[in-house]
């Protein structure tokens, strides 16, 4: 299995999967060039690429391409991880059920918020994060596995639990995923 990693930012995610799983996290892909993500990917000696949007004249032209670059790099699964782009059609036409995304609250609360974080936390509901499978929807896929996040008044502190919870359940699915594949 060959595990592809987007993300559009830092890429705490992407390093805490690539040191647990360094046999199958093989690709990382970033809709922006000179996010931190990249660098991470250097340094762990895993082959990356970015493309931007505005670079293309359609969504579906963008998609196209980064099919292309997956396809080139025989990915199998892909792994959503603070990646701020709505997949469209193009690519769940050949990664269906093949993408899965970690959220930052309890679905459904706060789906499709990408300040879900400090939504939850202002709204004291939807604590937690979940990973699901996506589809067609925002963040309307089926759910993996949930866990809740405890409250705290510090913003900085809940935000820091809740990257915490991801690090701990994404790697636990990825596990899952993989020995479900042997």
């Amino acid at each position: 299995m060959k595990i592809a990693v987007f993300a559009s930012g830092n890429g705490s995610n992407f390093q805490r999967l690539a040191e647990q799983f360094p046999k199958v996290v093989k690709f990382v892909f970033s809709d922006h060039h000179d996010a931190y993500v990249l660098e991470r990917a250097d340094k762990l000696g895993v082959a990356n690429a970015s493309l931007e949007l505005k670079e293309f004249t359609s969504k579906v032209d963008y998609e196209k391409a980064l099919v292309e670059i997956l396809e080139a790099q025989e990915i199998d699964l892909i792994l959503l991880a603070g990646y701020m782009k709505i997949i469209g059609s193009t690519m769940l036409a050949r990664y269906k059920g093949k993408i899965i995304n970690v959220h930052p609250s309890f679905l459904p609360d706060f789906a499709g918020s990408p300040h879900a974080i400090e939504e939850s936390h202002e709204a004291k509901y939807g604590l937690g994060i979940t990973i699901h499978y996506v589809d067609e929807g925002v963040d309307t896929g089926e759910i993996i596995a949930q866990i809740p996040v405890a409250y705290h008044e510090s913003l900085e502190v809940y935000e820091e639990r809740v990257h915490e919870a991801e690090h701990e359940l994404y790697p636990k699915v990825v596990r899952q995923i993989i020995l479900h594949q042997q």
